[in-house]
């Protein structure tokens, strides 16, 4: 029986590299799409890949679609997984958020329609929590979506587009609506990693302060380990449907931070300056999802709750910022 062939676009971020990784010990013959660098950015997935090969990592972009890789690799499951994935960031690049997040969808599934590939591939779109937006909790898949930052619209863009190609193209193409999702392997730009990275580096004494924004914003967050057997599941089900992924707790990022500091006996407001520089133009105030449906349908659980979540990062950047500061001296 021959291997079921995977395609991950975003296979380089924390997601991907979980997913190839499960994937992979499903048995699976595992290829991912990464942009063109000056600099290595395929460190978490090296230990999986051999960065230099040519044969299951594959150059691509989404402002220009993937029709190649999709005619010549033939993919049985397609995971779109690339975006401009910063919020924050999204309100300083709107046009480049939406034609990557929105438009790059639709060049996915136009490709798979074109090259007739419907009846065999399957499709797989991260949707996103920021699609609810100021819709109060808990969020459902029945929930009115009312996104406010380019990056929730763009996303909404991609979800819409991608329940519009299985309904008129009898695709097998699902969402994902997954709600805040981090680990060890989270950009060192989103608030989670941050907050982690520094204190680690505070306790050590190599900083002296950490500067935040908004700190009462409340999130739902699990662990992309968990998430990423969410998605697998999703595509295994024998209908293309969307689901909500995620924990039903949520927490203010004043909460988390309190947590990073007292597990690292120290105290967080000693430590804390604030800066409106790292507030949104506006603000998503609280996200808690409503995952019943997978929980029911497909029997899918977290098995990461927050305070392993807490621990795994900050064990996992001291063990970073100790060796840093061994170069250092």
């Amino acid at each position: 029986m021959s291997k079921k062939v995977a395609l991950i676009l975003g296979i380089t971020g924390q997601d991907g590299s979980y997913l190839s990784e499960l994937l992979l010990k499903e048995g699976y013959e595992v290829h991912g799409v990464i942009r063109r660098s000056s600099l290595p950015n395929t460190g978490r997935i090296d230990k999986t890949f051999d960065p230099e090969s040519k044969d299951f990592i594959h150059y691509g972009d989404l402002a220009e679609g993937i029709d190649h890789l999709l005619h010549d690799l033939k993919p049985d499951e397609v995971y779109n997984l690339a975006a401009m994935s910063h919020v924050r960031i999204s309100f300083d690049v709107p046009v480049y958020t939406g034609d990557i997040n929105a438009l790059g969808v639709t060049r996915i599934l136009e490709g798979i329609r074109k090259l007739d590939l419907g009846e065999k591939t399957k499709y797989y779109q991260a949707s996103s929590s920021e699609m609810f937006g100021l819709t109060p909790p808990l969020q459902n898949e029945e929930s009115l979506f009312r996104p406010v930052s380019p990056y929730g619209v763009a996303k909404l863009y991609g979800y819409h587009i991608t329940k519009c190609y299985r309904e008129g193209y009898n695709m097998f193409a699902c969402n994902g609506i997954l709600f805040n999702h981090e680990s060890e392997r989270r950009g060192v730009n989103f608030v989670t990693r941050k907050i982690t990275r520094i204190a680690c580096r505070i306790k050590l004494g190599m900083l002296d302060h950490i500067t935040l924004g908004n700190l009462e914003a409340k999130r739902d967050w699990g662990h992309s380990q968990d998430y990423m057997r969410a998605i697998h599941m999703i595509m295994q089900h024998d209908k293309p449907d969307d689901f909500v992924v995620s924990t039903g707790e949520a927490f203010t990022v004043r909460e988390f931070a309190e947590k990073v500091f007292k597990y690292l006996n120290l105290d967080f407001y000693k430590y804390l300056r604030t800066n409106d520089i790292y507030k949104r133009p506006v603000e998503v105030p609280y996200l808690c999802g409503d995952s019943s449906k997978i929980r029911n349908t497909l029997g899918w659980e977290p098995q990461i709750n927050f305070e392993e979540l807490v621990k795994r990062m900050v064990d996992s950047d001291m063990k970073e910022a100790i060796n840093e500061k061994n170069m250092q001296e």
